[in-house]
Formats: structure tokens, C-alpha cells, sequence
């Protein structure tokens, strides 16, 4: 198994200096094994089982009951290795109860430039569903040329038009109060609503009450990392953050520490195209760059027509993508 995880280690620092060394967490059961066609071991994963508590924002997110299979696979023919594997964790799935039913899911988490595993994700049946994108402190998304950044004029060699000055002038970003609970859940509201059209994401009967609960929370500190943009007084986005350690839940995804993650991003229909998000985010990112924050990572919808390019434009690059299978017995 060691010699398994020294050479997964190597292709993935190959692939993305920015990933962790590859672990296999205690699981449900028996480490899943996949036997390359000499008999070795070219791959190995564990299958952990997570059922939403009633009434959690968690479970606005995805299915009420997520079947997540950690992977470490071995050279040179990563896509077999998988492949492999996958076959053993389909096999495992169709004898969990209920692996059968709507509201399930089977996840794998993906490094994005290890593009070997793909096609045998695909072959399997499971779906990219979300990024999960990383931003280096100080990086801006003029620093990544070549990853998928259209071309324009730099900033200084644009004339100032009148609309873009007014834009900016009326404009204002505050960092958010307990009194603005309601504004931080209409808003927050408003992103699981519209994420539902690309993911799993799902506003469950009990979704605005505790994702008020949690907005009180990230309100409730004497700065907290949530900011509103206000034009002419009315609230037209937000943002909010979590800073370290909060984010020990996703740390480890990344090689780089401390950690910061987006949370939420809104902006009200109207406003988009106006800058109002880079606005919100480069507040954010001049207050965690000056924190000592090394690396913010957020999730994005790989569907959402608005969310890669604006991020790709605030700094962030794809670090890892999550591949899902509804129902998790849909496994091939």
C-alpha cells in the first residue's frame, strides 16, 4: 500500500503542485482494492457513508444520504486502475440499502489536472458536477495567463467611460452586522435557489431556517468575513467567508495553509455585469492576503454559465472536480 500512495504522490505533484499527498480515511468497511491485469495493486480506495441530520444546512447541498469513495490509483495506466476500482465500489453500493433511492448519491472527488482518471468516470456513469477552485494570496486572474482568461486590453489602456465611473461611484461595500440577519438569509437564499439549476443543490423545508442560523453565527464576531455591496442604500450582494480554522473541514485539500473558503457569492439579477462581485471579492481577498491567508478555495457549479469565468477572472484556478452519480446505484 505504501508503494501505491508514494506513486500517487508523485503524479499528482506532477499534475498540481497545489495537492495534498493522497490518504486513504477509515471507511465503511474493507479497503477497496483493484487489481491491475499482472495481478498487482493499482488501486485502492475507502467508501464513507454520510446521511444528513434533519434540518441542516448540509443538506441543502446535495442528497440527503452521499456515498463518497476516496481513490488513490497507481501508474501508468491510471484510467484501468480506476476503472478497476470503480467496478469494485459499484459492486459494494448495490449492497447498501437504499443506494437505489432518489435522493442518494455516489461522489468522487477528482484532482482537475489528473485528467487520466476521466474517461473512467465517464465510462462509469458519474457526471462532473462541481469545482472546487483555489486562489494563492496576492493572485489575481492577470497572474494565470493561459488558463482560460480571454485576452483584453490592461486596465490603464482603457478610457474611463462615464457609465463604468457612475457604476463604481454608487457603489458601496460594508462589512455586515447582526442587524443585517435577514439581508445575509434573503440573499444566501437566493444562491441555493439558483444553484439548484445546476447541481444537486436543493432548498429542503427546513433550508432558510438554518441557513439563518448560520448567517447569525458568521455574523456574531467582531469582524466578521461577510461583506454586503449597497447601492444607494439597497443591498445588491454578498459575500461571505470563513476564515482559519474554521476551515479545517477543507484544508487538506490543499497542500498550501492556513486555509480561507468562500462560503456564499450573490449578486441581485440586475446588478451582474456592473461589478459588483469583483468589488465584493477583491474587498475579500485584500482583507484574507492580509490575514496571512495562503490559499482560498470555493465551490462552483461546472454548469453554471457565470460562476468559472468570473472566478477565473477574481484569480481562481480548478484544484479539485466532483463527479457524481444520482441515484448512487446508477454506478455502471
Amino acid at each position: 500500500m505504501s508503494t501505491l500512495l508514494t506513486q500517487a504522490t508523485r503524479r499528482w505533484q506532477a499534475a498540481d503542485p497545489l495537492l495534498p499527498w493522497p490518504t486513504l480515511p477509515t471507511g465503511c468497511g474493507p479497503v477497496l482494492i483493484g487489481a491491475g491485469p499482472d495481478g498487482g495493486l493499482a488501486s485502492a480506495g475507502t467508501c464513507d457513508h454520510w446521511v444528513g441530520e434533519p434540518g441542516s444546512l448540509e443538506l441543502a447541498w446535495g442528497a440527503a444520504r452521499r456515498f463518497r469513495l476516496t481513490p488513490c490509483v497507481a501508474g501508468p495506466d491510471v484510467a484501468d486502475g480506476l476503472d478497476r476500482l470503480l467496478a469494485r465500489w459499484r459492486d459494494h453500493l448495490a449492497e447498501v440499502p437504499g443506494t437505489d433511492q432518489p435522493d442518494t448519491a455516489a461522489i468522487v472527488t477528482w484532482p482537475s489536472r489528473d485528467i487520466g482518471g476521466v474517461a473512467a468516470l465517464r465510462r462509469r456513469g458519474l457526471a462532473p458536477a462541481e469545482v472546487i477552485a483555489a486562489r494563492l494570496a496576492g493572485r489575481s486572474g492577470a497572474d494565470q495567463p493561459g488558463e482560460g482568461r480571454p485576452e483584453r486590453e490592461p486596465d490603464a489602456a482603457r478610457p474611463a467611460r462615464l457609465a463604468d465611473v457612475l457604476t463604481l461611484d454608487q457603489l458601496r461595500i460594508r462589512r455586515a452586522e447582526a442587524a443585517d440577519l435577514d439581508v445575509v438569509t434573503r440573499l444566501g437564499l437566493q444562491v441555493v435557489r439558483y444553484d439548484a439549476h445546476f447541481t444537486s443543490v436543493t432548498e429542503r423545508l427546513g433550508t432558510e431556517a438554518a441557513l439563518e442560523c448560520e448567517a447569525a453565527g458568521w455574523l456574531s464576531g467582531p469582524a466578521p468575513w461577510t461583506w454586503l455591496a449597497e447601492r444607494r442604500g439597497r443591498p445588491v450582494g454578498l459575500l461571505s467567508a470563513e476564515r482559519p480554522p474554521s476551515t479545517a473541514w477543507i484544508a487538506p485539500l490543499s497542500v498550501a495553509a492556513p486555509v480561507a473558503y468562500v462560503v456564499l457569492t450573490f449578486v441581485e439579477p440586475g446588478e451582474r455585469g456592473r461589478g459588483v462581485g469583483a468589488a465584493l471579492a477583491g474587498h475579500f481577498h485584500r482583507e484574507a492576503d492580509a490575514s496571512g491567508v495562503a490559499v482560498t478555495l470555493l465551490h462552483h457549479g461546472v454548469l453554471n454559465p457565470l460562476s468559472a469565468p468570473f472566478w477565473s477572472r477574481q484569480g481562481y484556478r480548478p484544484l479539485w472536480t466532483t463527479w457524481e452519480a444520482t441515484p448512487a446505484r446508477a454506478i455502471r
